[in-house]
């Protein structure tokens, strides 16, 4: 019978982390990950459905948890109901960053990482567009305000992996919400629309509208 090895699941995590920076996501195995960790490839399955689930498995109870504030939020505005979501995922740590750092950086270097990173947010928005509509907004809206949730979650997630000292995950969720506000409240710098270029003024004047 295989000895049970209490922290096998984050040496694995760790390993393969370590593996796919030195040496390329594609060529790491299994075999290596579970070799240079110190453990059998069994091991590895019994925690891992395959190489890319170390960098995707905490998703979907991060998702799961998320989905469920929004839920259970009190009452107000679907962006608040959102926010109340986002900052349900407050488990990150000055450690879960430089992981979530270094995983970025596998992710960023590989398309289907990349295409799966995408999948994961796209049922992010479908969780809080079911989440919302459970709570009475009409389906178009909360698909809408679903959209604008990812947004800010990804920059959160952004301002949180890259500023230079740690930052609390509920502050850097306040921060993007308080620039995706900004941004819906500011105005062109130039009130007034400027008139067509010489040129454009030309093409129009021959066109027969």
């Amino acid at each position: 019978m295989a000895r049970w090895t209490p922290d096998a699941r984050r040496r694995l995590a760790e390993t393969a982390l370590d593996l796919y920076i030195e040496q390329g996501f594609e060529q790491t195995t299994v075999a290596q990950i579970a070799g240079q960790a110190g453990l059998t490839e069994r091991t590895f399955y019994r925690h891992f459905a395959d190489k890319r689930e170390v960098l995707f498995a905490r998703s979907a109870v991060l998702e799961a948890r998320m989905v469920e504030a929004v839920g259970q939020a009190p009452p107000g505005r679907a962006l608040d109901l959102l926010v109340a979501g986002l900052e349900a995922a407050d488990s990150f740590n000055e450690d879960s960053r430089r992981w979530s750092q270094r995983r970025q950086q596998v992710i960023s270097a590989n398309a289907p990482l990349l295409e799966r990173e995408l999948t994961k947010l796209n049922s992010l928005r479908a969780g809080f567009a079911g989440a919302l509509v459970q709570r009475g907004f009409a389906r178009g809206a909360a698909a809408l305000a679903a959209e604008v949730g990812v947004i800010v979650y990804r920059q959160a997630f952004e301002l949180w992996i890259g500023a230079p000292a740690f930052m609390e995950w509920k502050a850097a969720i306040r921060q993007a919400r308080a620039e995706l506000e900004a941004v819906l409240a500011s105005s062109a710098p130039d009130a007034v629309p400027s008139a067509p270029s010489s040129e454009v003024a030309s093409l129009l004047d021959k066109q027969d509208l």
